[in-house]
């Protein structure tokens, strides 16, 4: 067994219109916008999925253009999560996972169940949500993610139902919604979200070196002691973590050189 996971640096998305001449080449065309960015971040997170359904044509494509080990998270479609009972997500749910996304092939990361802040905890509806996930999807994997944006979700009867169903609780690094570290699946999925324009690499050189450093004990198989936690009292097993960390929202324009940051302290 290895002793630690991979740790994954990446920001939302590669269309953004302010990182043409930042980010981007000034003279680099849009259709080549992602052949470049899948080389010099090792993962994207994919917004646009949260909102439109695409055709299986379009993952083929996003795939043929990142290279080999490149990974796209993507964000399940917003009709499977915001809705009143969860529990009658299946249909939207299954739409979503047919359209294509297994197209992607080994490109193929974990999938981002956003929830509304609106939505409170419900521990009978939201388990039986949490039932409808599949684990493969074409013989391939799933790996499941769950980012929940009303601090009812921070309890530990939520942590203990993500952990029996092997999905990650998103860590949100944010100004707003609740915060909190608990791991409960075999990888980690973090968003920073307080980065800022005004900074280089979004966050500073010294916040980064945190962040590595936090990264580092999830993929060792730990969670970092500085972190809030929905459940102190429960300790997660020790083994190696995947680990992906989205630099994204605030600080939007030097997301890409934030991550490029972190993954070189990597």
């Amino acid at each position: 067994m290895t002793r630690s996971g991979t740790i994954r640096a990446g920001m939302g998305g590669w269309t953004f219109e302010p990182w043409e001449g930042t980010f981007y080449p000034a003279d680099l065309p849009k259709k080549k916008q992602l052949n470049y960015a899948s080389r010099q971040v090792p993962t994207i997170e994919v917004n646009g999925t949260y909102y439109s359904t695409f055709k299986p044509s379009v993952f083929a494509g996003w795939a043929a253009e990142a290279p080999d080990g490149f990974v796209f998270s993507l964000k399940a479609i917003r009709f499977v999560t915001n809705r009143r009972v969860l529990a009658e997500a299946g249909d939207s749910m299954t739409r979503f996972l047919d359209s294509g996304v297994s197209e992607l092939g080994e490109k193929l990361g974990p999938i981002v169940w956003q929830f509304a802040p609106t939505k409170k905890f419900d521990s009978v509806d939201f388990e039986a949500f949490l039932a409808l996930l599949p684990e493969k999807q074409d013989g391939r994997r799933l790996r499941h993610v769950l980012e929940v944006r009303h601090g009812s979700f921070a309890v530990p009867e939520f942590v203990t139902l993500a952990e029996k169903y092997n999905a990650a609780i998103c860590y949100a690094h944010h100004h707003d919604y609740p915060e909190f570290a608990d791991v409960t699946s075999d990888f980690v999925y973090a968003r920073l979200q307080k980065g800022r324009d005004e900074i280089p690499t979004a966050y500073t050189p010294d916040e980064l070196d945190r962040w590595v450093e936090r990264a580092k004990q999830w993929a060792a198989g730990d969670q970092p002691s500085d972190l809030p936690l929905a459940d102190p009292s429960r300790k997660p097993r020790k083994e190696p973590r995947d680990v992906f960390v989205y630099i994204i929202h605030e600080g939007k324009l030097r997301a890409p050189q934030g991550a490029m940051a972190l993954m070189e302290r990597v």
